[in-house]
């Protein structure tokens, strides 16, 4: 399935979902390099051509394959009142078989920051993925102090699950991060967070 030029494939009140494509490059690479500052201490660490045109067509590339082959579902945030591209969220690693899980990784522009559109983004991937690609479970994990991920995430029913050890390489060193889960049919209740 070859996606045709701004497909929205998600929607919620106040923006559309979609895989990115060659012409957000421009609005990408400002909202990156204005939001630099604000994103770095939570990302892994930035390639030196990390906001370069031939590294974003290739983001643009990996996101056609993976939407394609059902691998990953990764969607650029457009605000519908302006088409300003605000983030990104994508839902990865997606698994088939016993498992029909997925891993969900997220960044928003710092002028979009705290203004709820983040957990909008969560909540319709979560949705679309329980209800439209029949996964079960839907994890996530975080730097333990980066509180309004942690925040966010809460607030869309996701539970604390544990700390995974050097996690991932985080602003160029091994970082513990906290894990966390929902599931399509959760009973657990709310869990205590670490």
């Amino acid at each position: 399935m070859l996606l045709r030029r701004r497909q929205v494939l998600l929607a919620s009140e106040r923006m559309q979902l979609r895989p990115p494509v060659h012409g957000d490059y421009r609005q990408w690479s400002e909202l990156r390099r204005e939001s630099a500052s604000f994103l770095k201490p939570w990302e892994p660490q930035w390639a030196a051509d990390h906001l370069t045109r031939r590294a974003f067509n290739n983001r643009v590339y990996w996101a056609q394959r993976s939407v394609s082959g059902g691998s990953a579902l990764p969607l650029f945030l457009i605000r519908r009142d302006d088409d300003a591209l605000m983030g990104a969220i994508t839902l990865d690693n997606i698994r088939r078989g016993p498992a029909q899980s997925g891993t969900l990784g997220y960044w928003i522009g710092e002028r979009y920051a705290r203004q709820g559109f983040m957990r909008e983004a969560i909540r319709a991937v979560t949705d679309h993925a329980f209800r439209k690609l029949d996964l079960s479970r839907i994890e996530a994990a975080c730097l333990p102090d980066n509180a309004a991920s942690r925040g966010v995430l809460e607030a869309c029913g996701f539970k604390y699950e544990g700390v995974a050890q050097s996690y991932l390489q985080i602003h160029g060193r091994w970082r513990n991060h906290v894990l966390y889960a929902i599931l399509r049919s959760d009973r657990r209740g709310r869990t205590e967070t670490g």
